[in-house]
């Protein structure tokens, strides 16, 4: 059996009650305006993309694995493994030191408590750091990342940050955020036993099966895989409405709105699935109504 590669690893107030329409918002996830998200991002830049010729820096990411090895053969990785681990806490250092320095007081304020609008649902890949390709700051999102961001009913994980954020944190948007290339949902179109990853790509090979006719008749393949990663956020989403405290809270507040969005990595852009919140939330509402 050939093996599969995963980009990704397996599971790991202030409150508003007026009538808003979010319905407008856009974000923009290439443009990063505040000086604090600029220097988190900086400070974090050396390691990917150092351009030292120091011979102690880690090798770049994609020569990492055959580096490693030769490493490994010298006796040199527990070496190299420390450095790797220290590495961030140099960054986490020098990072505090930044923020503290640009905005006294910023940690005391950040210690006081979390209002995020938003709850992230997203795929662990590590490629996708969810607060930064949106362009949030750190309180402003609730991120809950699983193998191709999947919101499966009996995971009680996901149902616990679903419930949480939305009882708890009163968050007014829901976001879905799956992307195209997804390990995840390669392996699911791929017709062989995976072991223990199985029942959970159950999941996604479900869609497939609902939405059989539509990708069938797409003949290129990238573009069904493609066509697949949205459907799976879409169906996910549906899951997310399907559930009592987004319903409840929703008829009480008229939030949370929920959102499906796709990362492309050949642009760093988000799509916006443009999931119709109100009309998929009544028509689930017919047979999944928990709102009494």
């Amino acid at each position: 059996m050939s093996s599969i590669r995963f980009g990704t690893s397996l599971l790991s107030t202030t409150r508003h009650h007026s009538v808003i329409n979010y319905s407008r918002i856009v974000i923009r996830p290439t443009i990063l305006t505040q000086a604090s998200r600029l220097t988190s991002a900086a400070a974090f830049a050396p390691r990917y993309c150092s351009s030292s010729k120091d011979s102690s820096s880690p090798p770049p990411t994609s020569h990492k694995d055959s580096a490693w090895r030769k490493m490994a053969d010298e006796k040199q990785m527990p070496h190299y493994l420390k450095q790797d681990h220290d590495r961030v806490f140099d960054h986490n250092r020098a990072w505090a030191a930044a923020q503290e320095q640009r905005d006294p007081g910023y940690f005391a304020k950040l210690s006081e408590g979390q209002t995020p609008d938003y709850l992230w649902i997203g795929c662990s890949d590590s490629r996708i750091p969810a607060e930064q390709i949106a362009g949030l700051a750190p309180g402003e999102a609730f991120v809950h990342r699983n193998i191709a961001n999947l919101v499966p009913n009996n995971d009680l994980n996901v149902m616990a940050v679903l419930d949480y954020a939305v009882r708890h944190l009163h968050v007014k948007h829901i976001v879905v955020c799956g992307h195209y290339g997804c390990g995840g949902v390669k392996a699911a179109m791929t017709p062989k036993d995976l072991g223990i990853l199985n029942p959970w790509l159950r999941n996604i090979r479900d869609v497939y099966r609902l939405h059989e006719e539509e990708l069938d008749a797409i003949k290129d393949e990238e573009a069904r895989y493609n066509r697949l990663v949205e459907l799976n956020v879409v169906e996910n989403c549906r899951n997310v409405v399907k559930m009592a405290a987004v319903q409840q809270s929703y008829a009480e507040n008229t939030y949370p709105i929920v959102h499906g969005w796709v990362f492309d990595f050949h642009n760093g852009l988000l799509k916006d699935l443009n999931v119709d919140f109100e009309s998929m939330l009544e028509k689930i509402q017919k047979i999944y109504n928990l709102t009494n």
